[in-house]
């Protein structure tokens, strides 16, 4: 068994849509769709749960939401907030899954990607990436 990191997208225009406020790229959410969306994610959740392969999962805040910390040229901290909607895709989801193959994680991956939206709403690629198991193997 191995662990994986499986993210989902969205910048803050696909937030915004979801509030009901149609973006440039997003047409505006309703209750049903919320619902759709909401119901078939945590379908999910419970089927993972019940296998035994949900470690972790979790939706995130909106990018606008977001604080930044880099280190200054002057060694102190550089604390930003943002970014805002101008930003590319952020994580806007995530699983952490205990699975018996990157194969078996490829399938839940594949099931993400059918989550109900409303038409014409944008399409992200559903990330995946292995925890490395502490022994080092970055190689």
């Amino acid at each position: 068994m191995a662990k994986y990191l499986v993210m989902v997208q969205g910048t803050q225009t696909d937030y915004e849509a979801m509030r009901g406020k149609a973006t440039p790229g997003s047409p505006a959410w309703n209750e049903q769709d919320l619902q759709a969306m909401y119901a078939y994610m945590g379908a999910i959740n419970d089927d993972l749960s019940e296998t035994g392969e949900l470690v972790d999962g979790q939706g995130l805040a909106e990018p606008a939401r977001i604080r930044t910390v880099t280190l200054g040229e002057d060694g102190k901290a550089v604390i930003t907030d943002g970014p805002y909607s101008e930003t590319k895709e952020l994580m806007a989801g995530y699983w952490v899954l205990e699975c018996a193959s990157l194969d078996r994680v490829t399938e839940i991956a594949a099931r993400v990607t059918r989550c109900p939206q409303p038409e014409g709403a944008p399409v992200y690629p559903v990330v995946i990436r292995p925890i490395l198991d502490g022994a080092g193997d970055i190689c």
